[in-house]
């Protein structure tokens, strides 16, 4: 039988397989998530941008890597899937086309790389006929440009001449001569293309007068007279105008107003409108009260 002795040095000669702290301490900071993603990660990362770093310090490789940088790029943008060699401008007239290509100097065939479509259509919205446009990029290298144009609803005549507007007074063109659009109203006056919302409220209901109608101008900036043929006005409030006319035209249509010899009809004060009579029918008036007082 071994002796006590003999087990105790048998156990004092065996390793401890416990690992020190130190170990420990490195073994469970290895296995931190961050220690292991930066180990597996981040060191080679940062090894490869070192050897990137010595690579690019010399300024001939820097060169040499914009140039080839540069021809690569360059090959795929001329490739000829991605040329535009035309453009096609629809949904605009032969005068609006004209502009359109004069405001868009390219020298096709073009990359759609350098297109700025963006831009393009910004410029195109630029023009006074242009109400809306779309710009796209066909298959077939062909730059598409639809175009809404605007619709004149009216003529203003300013100080600069006649001018075509649209129902919402942006402007459309210039017009040479009236006789151009006979169909369309007529506005005059400072600001009148302002208030072009209103022009056409009035317009409608100045429809009963017909052929009568000549126009309508903008007085002050703050109000409106409607033109009739034979020199007739009717002069409107700045507020609530289009009661104020059909006013007007309920009693012409009743009594037949604008039928005699009135000059002007003042609704500017709504509770005591006034009718201005022509000179021939203040003459004919004096004369006639002369002739009955001397009769008396």
């Amino acid at each position: 039988m071994r002796t006590l002795k003999d087990r105790i040095t048998r156990k004092a000669s065996q390793a401890d397989p416990a690992p020190s702290r130190l170990k420990y301490r490195l073994q469970r900071w290895m296995l931190t998530p961050g220690i292991r993603f930066g180990l597996k990660f981040g060191v080679p990362l940062c090894l490869l941008l070192a050897a990137t770093g010595a690579f690019l310090a010399d300024q001939e490789r820097r060169d040499m890597v914009h140039d080839s940088l540069l021809s690569l790029r360059a090959a795929i943008e001329e490739r000829p899937e991605f040329m535009v060699n035309v453009m096609a401008v629809d949904g605009a007239g032969a005068s609006v086309a004209q502009d359109v290509r004069e405001v868009l100097p390219l020298d096709f065939p073009v990359s759609s790389f350098d297109l700025d479509l963006a831009q393009i259509r910004s410029e195109i919205e630029s023009l006074a006929p242009v109400k809306a446009v779309n710009v796209r990029i066909r298959p077939g290298g062909i730059l598409q440009i639809d175009i809404e144009e605007r619709s004149p609803a009216m003529i203003w005549r300013n100080r600069e001449g006649l001018a075509l507007l649209d129902k919402t007074g942006a402007h459309v063109a210039e017009l040479g001569r009236r006789a151009m659009h006979p169909e369309l109203p007529l506005i005059a006056g400072k600001s009148a293309d302002l208030m072009a919302d209103e022009a056409l409220e009035l317009f409608a209901t100045a429809r009963p007068l017909g052929g009568r109608l000549r126009g309508l101008v903008r007085i002050g900036e703050r109000r409106w007279d409607v033109v009739l043929d034979r020199g007739q006005r009717i002069m409107l409030p700045q507020d609530n105008p289009v009661q104020a006319l059909e006013r007007v035209i309920v009693v012409s249509e009743v009594q037949d107003l604008l039928e005699r010899d009135v000059a002007v009809v003042d609704m500017r004060i709504a509770a005591r409108p006034t009718v201005r009579m022509t000179e021939n029918a203040v003459e004919n008036w004096w004369r006639i009260r002369e002739m009955n007082e001397g009769g008396l």
